[in-house]
Order: structure tokens, then C-alpha cells, then sequence
């Protein structure tokens, strides 16, 4: 994807030799995808296999990260580098309409009953290539994934409680009491008698011993009091279905 940089008068007064450069200059970014885009492997496993295709023209050079993935209070992600594993390698350059099949290795043995989250992001490295007249600026790309390790034994425990914010909205409070995590997909609240109420399209991972908090409102009505049910979907295509008492 390439795009002329804009240019605006400020930059034209404040950043005068930036000016320069980019009025021969072109922004650019690979393209590339990863698979699987999740990770599972099980505490025997000593590495698993991890696809990286350039999907663009030129050639695309790569980095590998692991972090340990744990989340606050808040249910806001904390990410820590870690070495308790490793891509090999960790740098990879991939020529245009190519793949390259790279492992994901796990350096320590896994002690714990509970699952293991982490995740690798995959960044491309920015450079400055020169072309025939112009210079080319690389925009880096980055990709997310979750790599989970999991003991035969270890399962989420969900439980969702819903309290009323407003006329038109509700909250409910998650808690992942097991010891694997819960992806919650889509919510929809309903009445006793199954009237859909309100919904939600957009979830969040909730990993083991946490808690978090969605929002919930519906675009054109006001929220009955009463009796309703809470119904979540999972990743997995499953759904748990939550008793609900809405005051006024």
C-alpha cells in the first residue's frame, strides 16, 4: 500500500527539513499474515509451527517478541518480555509472494496446573529504502497473538452478574474464576420470557482469577425492570445463559 505523505502548512514552517524529505518521498508498508493467528499447546509440547507469509511485492524483514500476558485489576493487558520462550529465528526475511514456516519453542518445563498466556508479536522492522529518484519510508506493521499453554485439567469457570446504569444500559460484571482463560465474544440480554432487550458485539479475553466489565445499552428503548437473562457466546461456540434482577 503506498501513499504520498500530506503536507500541511504547519509542517512547512515548523519542520522545514522534514519538508524536504517528503516531497520526494513515499510512505510504504508490507503486508503479511500469520498462522494460526492463536497458539495452543500443551505443557508435553516442545515447539509448534508458526507460517509468516509476505503477501506484498518486496522483501519484508521481521521480529519476534514474547511476552508474558497478564492482566490488572481493571482487566487492562500487562504485557512483560519474557524468555521462557523463543522464535527461532528471531529475525526473518521473507522475499515478495513467499512464506516461511518458523517454531515457536518453549525453553522451560511447565510446573504449574493452570494455563500459561503469552503472547508474541511479530513487528516489521522499519527502514528507509532508496529507490531510483525517491526515498521510500517503511511504516512498520506489528501482529498480536495469544499463545496459550494448557494442562489437560485446566478449564475456565464463568460467572456474569448484571446491574442497571441507566434506562438504557446495563453492566455486567464477568469473573473468570477457573484456570484458563474465557474469550466472551457477543452478549444479548433478554427478558423472562426470551424478548431480546439489549445487546453487545464486542468481548475481550478475560484470563484466569479475573474480572471485567462491559457495558451493555439499548439504542431504542428504555430497559424493563424485572427478570431477564444474560446470554454470552463464547470463542469455542458455546453460550452461558445468567439470571438477571434489573431494578428501576
Amino acid at each position: 500500500m503506498k501513499a504520498i505523505l500530506p503536507m500541511t502548512t504547519f509542517t512547512r514552517l515548523i519542520f522545514p527539513a522534514l519538508l524536504l524529505m517528503c516531497l520526494t518521498a513515499q510512505a510504504h508498508a508490507g503486508t503479511f499474515s500469520v498462522s494460526p493467528i492463536r497458539i495452543f499447546m500443551t505443557p508435553s509440547d516442545k515447539a509448534v509451527a508458526v507460517t509468516i507469509t509476505n503477501d506484498g511485492e518486496d522483501e519484508v524483514v521481521m521480529q519476534a517478541d514474547i511476552y508474558e500476558w497478564s492482566q490488572k485489576p481493571d482487566g487492562e493487558d500487562d504485557m512483560t518480555l519474557t524468555d521462557d520462550m523463543l522464535l527461532s529465528p528471531p529475525i526473518i526475511k521473507i522475499a515478495g509472494k513467499s512464506r516461511q514456516v518458523v517454531r515457536l519453542a518453549r525453553l522451560l518445563p511447565v510446573k504449574s496446573s493452570d494455563q500459561l498466556t503469552y503472547r508474541m508479536i511479530v513487528r516489521e522492522i522499519p527502514e528507509a529504502k532508496p529507490t531510483k529518484d525517491k526515498m521510500q519510508i517503511q511504516l512498520a506493521l506489528a501482529f498480536s497473538m495469544p499463545v496459550f499453554i494448557t494442562p489437560p485439567a485446566a478449564k475456565r469457570s464463568l460467572n456474569c452478574t448484571v446491574e442497571r446504569t441507566a434506562a438504557n444500559a446495563v453492566i455486567a460484571a464477568c469473573e473468570n474464576s477457573g484456570n484458563a482463560y474465557a474469550q466472551l465474544l457477543d452478549f444479548e440480554l433478554s427478558s423472562e420470557s426470551g424478548e431480546p432487550i439489549a445487546s453487545r458485539s464486542q468481548g475481550a479475553y478475560i484470563l484466569p482469577k479475573m474480572k471485567r466489565h462491559f457495558d451493555i445499552k439499548s439504542t431504542n428503548r428504555s430497559i424493563p425492570s424485572g427478570k431477564a437473562k444474560l446470554t454470552v457466546k463464547l470463542d469455542d461456540g458455546s453460550t452461558q445463559t445468567f439470571d438477571a434482577d434489573l431494578g428501576e
